[in-house]
C-alpha cells in the first residue's frame, strides 16, 4: 500500500507505455510474486516446524504490529534513469523478485504461512493482494496518486496491520 513496488509498477508503466506494454508488466508482477510469495510461505512454514504453533501466534501478532508502525515510513521511489537491457516482462519480472526481498508483504507472507497450515492458500492470498495493489499502478496510478493522498494509503495501511496483529494476539 503506497510502497515501492507500486512506485516501482508506475516507473515501469511510464517506461513501457502501451497496451502490450502494461500487459507484459502485469505478467511479470504476477510470476515475480508468485515465485517470490511460494518461497516466502516455504520458509513461514519451516519456521512454524522449528518453534511451534504458540510461539509462532506471538510473532506473528508482533509482527503485524511492527508491519503497521513500518507501513507510516515512507519507501523511497527507485531510481530514475537506468534503461533496462531486457524487455517489459524479464525487466518487470527480475525487478519485482529483487525488489520484494525483505519487503513488508514478504514478510508477512513468511508469518501468515507459519500461522496457516495451507502454504498454497497463503501463496494465493498474498500474491492476489500484490496484484490487487498493483495492477492499478500499472493502470490508474498517476492519476489516483493525484486524488489520493499517500500519507492517507500509509495510514490505512497501518491500521490494517495494527487490526491484524491485534486479533492474532487475542
Amino acid at each position: 500500500m503506497g510502497d515501492k513496488t507500486q512506485l516501482l509498477a508506475l516507473v515501469l508503466a511510464a517506461r513501457f507505455r502501451g497496451r502490450s506494454g502494461r500487459q507484459a508488466v502485469v505478467l511479470g508482477i504476477l510470476a515475480a510474486t508468485l515465485a517470490n510469495h511460494a518461497l516466502a510461505a516455504a520458509l513461514g512454514a519451516w519456521i512454524t516446524g522449528l518453534v511451534g504453533y504458540d510461539v509462532m501466534r506471538w510473532i506473528l501478532g508482533a509482527s503485524f504490529l511492527a508491519m503497521a508502525a513500518w507501513m507510516l515510513v515512507p519507501d523511497q521511489p527507485a531510481a530514475e534513469g537506468v534503461r533496462p537491457r531486457f524487455g517489459p516482462f524479464l525487466t518487470t519480472l527480475v525487478s519485482f523478485f529483487i525488489v520484494e526481498i525483505g519487503d513488508k508483504t514478504q514478510i508477512a507472507t513468511v508469518a501468515l504461512a507459519a500461522r496457516y497450515a495451507s502454504t498454497a492458500a497463503v501463496v494465493a492470498g498474498t500474491t492476489l493482494g500484490m496484484m490487487i495493489a498493483n495492477v492499478p499502478a500499472v493502470y490508474l496510478g498517476e492519476r489516483l496518486l493525484r486524488r489520493v493522498p499517500v500519507r492517507l494509503v500509509h495510514a490505512v495501511g497501518a491500521a490494517t496491520f495494527v487490526v491484524l496483529g491485534l486479533l492474532a494476539l487475542l
